[in-house]
């Protein structure tokens, strides 16, 4: 537990300050942000518990609500998606098989199931926060919009990410 608690340290300090100062400002189209310090929230292993893990996902929502001066929004948002991950997961992977001990992954679940899952978060996490940072239906098509193009744009990212380290680790296994 105590490596868990430092592996998400350090992917802590380097997500979040990228999602600030990088990903916040790399916009296509003026429509689709990378939302990718989600990462944080859906690769937490599927063996902590709930309140461990909607404490996290408050916490990473906060400091990244300080960083980027949305007073709150990703705090409730990532709160939902820490709290609704473990059901999202179950409906991808069956609750007999050995994943307990793992974190999300193309290579632990499959490339399928990994693909569904991952979709279903960040487009669960994209649908939340530009509905409560919009907070009414000034332009419904513009909305669902950004809702889209930012889901397929986090996803390609997070899948690439997932891509490469699990590449990393199998190269120093």
């Amino acid at each position: 537990m105590t490596k868990f608690f430092i592996k998400y340290a350090i992917f802590f300090l380097l997500m979040i300050p990228a999602q600030a100062i990088i990903f916040n400002h790399a916009i296509l189209f003026n429509v689709a942000v990378p939302l990718l310090f989600i990462w944080l929230i859906i690769m937490l292993p599927v063996t902590i518990g709930v309140n461990l893990s909607m404490t996290l996902g408050f916490l990473t929502g906060l400091v990244l609500d300080i960083f980027s001066d949305t007073p709150g929004v990703n705090a409730l948002c990532c709160t939902v998606l820490a709290f609704v991950r473990k059901p999202v997961f179950h409906l991808y992977v069956s609750m007999d098989d050995d994943l307990a001990s793992r974190s999300p992954s193309a290579q632990s679940m499959g490339h399928g199931a990994f693909m569904k899952f991952l979709s279903t978060m960040v487009l669960l996490y994209c649908t939340m926060v530009f509905t409560v940072e919009a907070f009414q239906f000034f332009s419904f098509r513009l909305l669902i919009l950004r809702i889209i193009a930012s889901s397929a744009y986090t996803f390609v990212l997070l899948y690439a990410f997932d891509s490469l380290f699990r590449r990393r680790r199998e190269y120093y296994s």
